[in-house]
């Protein structure tokens, strides 16, 4: 067995067994059972008492009060056993956790990364560890993530919202335990809820106004599943533009997504409208599609089918995806700051956990970020070839 002293004021006593321990010039370090390095190990290996230790470690007042050598040589006994301070147990003496819950809706879908990202860039400043939750577009997860967040007291939540997000009754249980929350990508003020979302009905208006600009007339439409929050502002964005530039659509180039159970289901759903739009034989010089992955899909379906895109059609995206920059070709696509939404998300939730600290009353924020223009290989002028075109597709079906 090895020895370790009982003492936690520093000073010898009689020696105990402990369960394992390193040697240290002389003084044997007992080690707990978790393998963490604690004040009373680094006590132990100085010879001083635990509470001068933590005087001196949390760099208190009182620590001006201990001699500088003792200082240093505290300091320096604490970084060889690799000591770190147990949060928990702080946290537990200011009952304050330091945790914001961050609640996905599915971290495989490329659009969460970027905003994870930006939340993660927005706490680490203020100290604070995202408690980061994948929902996996369960309702069931979702649910249960939430109720977590509850019982582990974090001081507030982020949630990036989805189609899988719904007005859970579990909403109300955060608010009525007084915790912050933000959401991201989806408009809940109405209930009290801060909000930080796209102008999607603005993104859609400007995606149709490019397509219009370069001479495109005869415009495919992929809308997003019904349930889907994005859908129908994104939709009444496009039909404003069309009304504004004579643009009429033609019902058999409009499409509608079915509901989504992954985002490898918008890539499907892209694909598939494609084959469906060369099987109508409808002349068309440009597919406006929900999302990134649904154009890509789309490129995918035309590309199969021989045709060349922007050549030959052109293929537009919204959200700016990493996958839509590196894809060839590279997709042209409505811009949402995904990062700086993430940034204000976390900003906002800071602000309210010390609005809630200072018992100030802090109304439910809303932000609906400008969308941008992101021009890319996929976008090109129809060049007069839409009759053409037009007979291409059937020949190709």
């Amino acid at each position: 067995m090895v020895l370790a002293w009982a003492s936690a004021m520093g000073a010898p006593s009689r020696p105990v067994e402990a369960e394992s321990g390193t040697a240290e010039e002389g003084i044997i370090v007992a080690q707990r059972r978790s393998g963490h390095v604690t004040l009373m190990d680094v006590a132990r290996a100085c010879g001083f008492s635990v509470s001068t230790v933590s005087i001196v470690l949390s760099e208190a007042p009182l620590s001006l009060n201990v001699a500088e050598t003792t200082r240093q040589l505290i300091r320096a006994k604490a970084q060889e056993l690799g000591y770190h301070p147990d949060a928990f147990a702080r946290s537990l003496r200011r009952r304050r956790s330091q945790t914001i819950g961050v609640l996905a809706y599915d971290l495989s879908d490329p659009y969460c990364l970027p905003v994870v990202r930006g939340i993660q860039e927005g706490l680490q400043p203020a100290s604070y560890l995202p408690l980061l939750m994948d929902a996996q577009t369960e309702r069931r997860l979702f649910d249960k993530y939430l109720q977590m967040v509850l019982e582990r007291r974090a001081e507030g939540v982020i949630v990036i919202a989805s189609w899988v997000f719904d007005e859970t009754d579990l909403l109300s249980d955060i608010q009525k335990n007084n915790v912050p929350i933000v959401i991201v990508s989806r408009d809940l003020t109405a209930r009290g809820v801060s909000s930080v979302l796209v102008d999607n009905e603005a993104g859609g208006a400007l995606a149709l106004r490019h397509l219009h600009a370069l001479g495109h007339r005869r415009i495919a439409v992929i809308r997003g599943p019904e349930e889907m929050f994005d859908s129908g502002p994104r939709w009444a964005g496009i039909q404003s533009a069309a009304a504004e530039t004579g643009i009429e659509f033609d019902a058999q180039l409009v499409f509608q997504l079915p509901s989504l159970v992954d985002p490898a289901s918008g890539f499907e759903g892209g694909l598939d409208c494609a084959r469906r739009l060369l099987a109508g034989g409808q002349a068309f010089t440009a597919v406006l599609a929900f999302d990134d992955l649904t154009a890509l899909g789309v490129v995918r379906g035309l590309v199969g089918a021989g045709l060349r895109v922007p050549e030959d059609c052109t293929v537009l995206g919204f959200d700016d995806v990493l996958p839509a920059a590196v894809a060839t070709p590279a997709i042209t696509t409505i811009r949402q700051p995904l990062r700086e939404m993430g940034l204000l998300a976390a900003e906002w939730v800071l602000s309210a956990v010390e609005a809630r600290e200072q018992r100030r009353e802090q109304m439910p924020l809303l932000h609906r970020a400008p969308p941008e223009l992101v021009v890319r290989m996929s976008s090109a002028a129809p060049a007069g070839r839409e009759t053409q075109n037009g007979r291409e597709l059937a020949e190709v079906t």
